[in-house]
């Protein structure tokens, strides 16, 4: 519910085709230069803002004869051209577009551009005129007579594709695309309409029904969207990005004419009216709208909250760098709850930022790290971006002389983890990594239980983590790490809590993903230098219906079992005991009040450098056992840091 209602209070950012002038590039992009005019594509991207931040593959370049606010079309005209690709028509074949709206006229004259004869169809009569003064042979409103209107035109033959570019929840424009169609005629569906088939129709027929999915080859694919790695053209001849390409070259041979479908231009300010103008119903509202902004604004990367000063509490001052579901939900409201004064906020996109600094009160935000680096006010750093992030901006956090607490895990291998151990073992501040479990009430019942132990442990730490798509970030081993590095630290963490001892060896065996992604069902074995032992399932191929964790412990005639951090059973002399409490506690309160408190006064820190350090080098080590096929030796490169102690 938590989860969910974050995600909620998330602002929605619209839009997702633009163009505009490059101030900026990435050191590893050679395709343009600062002042180069470009159009750009994807929803969370290129969105209605005055600045906004484009991967290379999903920007192209304008040409001086093409006006920047018809560049601006390159994702609808990107969307229209793969849907015209994916109907496989040629010079001379017959197509029905039915659906005049900004694709569909769009469509429309990529066909007429291709040689194709063109017959619109649509509810409204002006968009029907439309589609004739763009290039269509002929054009007329959805009536009773439109079938024998086709047929007629076309000798009695029907059509030979049509492309379906409307949006409704009505099965007509697939019904009718059947009633016009020729025998093995294609039907190519690029809007958003019912698809309850007439099977009669479509089978006897023999008719080729296509999806089209966006831009083309390449959306939805983080490797290609994200990452910027091209597709062989000799596979792939049209990805999103030449299609775009395509789309802006017959803007300016004139091939695509976009001035009779744009309306009134709106200043940013002017958002709301315009959204307002296309809302209205009847038959002069606008098909498109164009939004333009100040060319005299500069970037802003920090905006001061317009709160009162939260009163002083005695607490740190405290900046978060990312703000995901997890911060807002957990992070944020427990550290203001004990006793922290929220400075800052940085994240990737500003309406996030803002919307966060809003609602939690923090007195600036923005998307620019390097404020919050600067900002003397500022006593603690929580990093909670994704992780491939983590250790980079750990070590400038610590460098800056911040207390720093980072969300897990600490690093994705051994140079970053090695290169943040050498900084932090010389920084005179903290270094917090949320390993949350340890800090759970149930936890230090079940640890008491076993004082004066005499014997090493051994435990077992199931763990239904659920399953997880193949495109999800934390898979992606260079951004996520992969779900062991990722999340496992997290057990490891808590078996070196139990057992007060370092890791020294590993073996681990995993099952491979049907989706063939990063093997995410795993267990893995731990031997701890006093002797003990600790073995992790963690699966991903079970049911959410099963609580999510179960710890048992074993050792000097006793056993305990802790059930998903709500219920504890203690067997001793031949008897169980059951400690329930009220809620399930997985240490958050605990873990965030204690690190507070280590800030203000000082002292030791509440987990060892060495402790956090050796769960990270031991997920790497599962890892290298899950390659190998054998066990591995846990070891830090990082000599200095004294060793665990455990009394026996």
């Amino acid at each position: 519910m938590r989860a969910v209602a974050s995600k909620l209070d998330e602002p929605t950012l619209l839009g997702y085709s633009s163009a505009g002038i490059v101030l900026e590039i990435s050191h590893d992009v050679t395709d343009f230069q600062p002042g180069d005019r470009v159009a750009c594509a994807g929803f969370g991207r290129a969105t209605h803002a005055e600045f906004v931040s484009i991967p290379k593959n999903l920007a192209v370049r304008v040409p001086t004869d093409v006006m920047l606010e018809h560049a601006a079309f390159v994702s609808l005209g990107a969307i229209a051209l793969h849907g015209v690709r994916l109907t496989e028509v040629g010079i001379g074949d017959v197509v029905a577009v039915i659906g005049l709206g900004l694709v569909g006229l769009i469509v429309v004259q990529i066909l007429r551009a291709g040689g194709c004869r063109v017959i619109g169809i649509d509810i409204s009569a002006e968009r029907c005129a439309s589609a004739v003064e763009l290039g269509a042979e002929e054009a007329f409103p959805r009536d009773p007579n439109t079938v024998d209107k086709i047929l007629k035109i076309t000798s009695g033959r029907g059509v030979d594709a049509t492309i379906i570019a409307a949006a409704t929840k009505s099965n007509d424009p697939v019904q009718l695309a059947g009633e016009i169609s020729r025998d093995r005629a294609r039907v190519c569906v690029v809007g958003d309409v019912g698809m309850d088939l007439p099977r009669p129709t479509y089978y006897g027929k023999e008719l080729d029904l296509r999806i089209s999915r966006s831009y083309g080859p390449g959306r939805y694919d983080p490797v290609y969207e994200e990452q910027g790695i091209e597709y062989p053209i000799g596979y792939v001849p049209w990805p999103e990005r030449r299609n775009m390409e395509q789309f802006i070259r017959l803007v300016s041979t004139g091939g695509v004419r976009l001035d009779p479908l744009t309306g009134k231009k709106y200043p940013i300010e002017c958002a709301v009216e315009a959204y307002e103008t296309l809302a209205k119903e009847g038959a002069h509202r606008p098909v498109a709208l164009v939004f333009t902004y100040s060319e005299k604004s500069e970037p802003t990367r920090l905006l001061r909250s317009p709160i009162k000063r939260q009163k002083t509490t005695g607490g740190p001052t405290v900046s978060f760098v990312g703000a995901g579901s997890f911060a807002r939900s957990i992070l944020i409201p427990r550290f203001a709850r004990h006793g922290a004064l929220l400075r800052g906020v940085v994240t990737m996109t500003g309406p996030s930022a803002s919307a966060v600094a809003d609602r939690f009160g923090f007195e600036f935000h923005g998307t620019d790290v390097s404020t919050i680096l600067r900002d003397s006010a500022t006593d603690v750093i929580v990093i909670a971006t994704r992780h491939d992030t983590h250790s980079s901006l750990a070590i400038e956090a610590l460098k800056a002389g911040k207390h720093v607490f980072v969300e897990k895990p600490l690093a994705l291998n051994r140079s970053e983890l090695d290169e943040l151990l050498q900084v932090a073992q010389e920084a005179p501040c903290q270094l917090m990594v949320g390993f949350n479990r340890r800090f759970a009430p149930l936890a230090a019942r079940l640890k008491q239980e076993f004082n004066g132990r005499s014997r090493p442990f051994a435990i077992t730490y199931r763990v239904n983590a659920g399953a997880l798509p193949p495109e999800h970030w934390t898979r992606d081993k260079s951004v996520g790490g992969g779900r062991i590095i990722g999340e496992a630290c997290h057990f490891v963490d808590f078996m070196q809590f139990l057992t007060d001892a370092d890791p020294i060896e590993v073996s681990a065996y995993g099952i491979p993903t049907s989706d063939g992604g990063s093997v995410d069902t795993v267990s893995f074995t731990v031997k701890f230098s006093e002797g003990s032992i600790g073995t992790v399932h963690y699966c991903a191929c079970g049911n959410a219906a099963l609580p999510k964790e179960r710890v048992e412990v074993f050792a000097a005639g006793r056993a305990v079992v802790l059930d998903d951090f709500r219920r504890l059973e203690i067997y001793r002399g031949g008897r169980r005991k059951t400690v329930r409490t009220r809620r399930q506690d997985k240490g958050h309160d605990e873990e965030v009040r204690r690190f507070i408190e280590t800030c203000r006064i000082g002292g030791p820190p509440l987990i060892s450098l060495r402790s956090l350090a050796l769960s990270s080098v031991l997920t790497f080590a599962v890892e290298e056992a899950l390659t190998k096929g054998s066990p591995v030796q846990v070891r830090l490169q990082v000599q200095e840091m004294p060793a665990a102690t455990a009394s026996l």
